[in-house]
């Protein structure tokens, strides 16, 4: 038995037994219960799919922090570059953009205001409106020394 069978909390990390590449799959398989292996053949087909599985992968990596540790890699990175020009950069540009879609969001929605309602589509229990027949055309008068046939 692993020193964490026996733990009141049981925590997500990348494991250093049974790693392949990082310990994502290897640590989640023991966080869940399951065998790795299992997982490992999940994000190989998700791979397969537009490298579905590789970007989670990659996210598990970033994310997880490494078995004995309490830091992600992720939050490592951040606390080393926090006053990093091009991170307080990024950042504001972050935090503008964010302002503008809420802003974006609110206006869309107060436009709307409380009378006006998404429109109303008909569902297959209520009966198509009836729209009038189009009036019949004028009978011709073949009898007319104007007319061509």
């Amino acid at each position: 038995m692993s020193e964490n069978d026996f733990s009141p909390v049981r925590q997500l990390r990348r494991t250093r037994d049974g790693r392949i590449i990082a310990g994502v799959a290897s640590g989640l398989g023991r966080y869940i219960g399951i065998d790795p292996n299992i997982i490992r053949a999940v994000l190989a087909v998700a791979g397969l799919f537009g490298g579905l599985g590789v970007g989670i992968y990659v996210i598990g990596w970033l994310l997880l922090p490494d078995e004995g540790k309490n830091r992600s890699i992720l939050q490592d990175l951040v606390d080393r570059n926090k006053d990093n020009p091009v991170w307080l950069d990024t950042k504001a540009k972050a935090e503008q953009g964010w302002a503008k879609a809420e802003q974006s969001w609110t206006r869309a929605t107060s436009q709307r205001g409380p009378q006006q309602s998404a429109p109303q589509y008909p569902t297959h229990q209520e009966p198509a409106p009836r729209h009038p027949a189009p009036a019949p055309a004028a009978p011709r008068n073949y009898d007319d020394p104007g007319h061509q046939a």
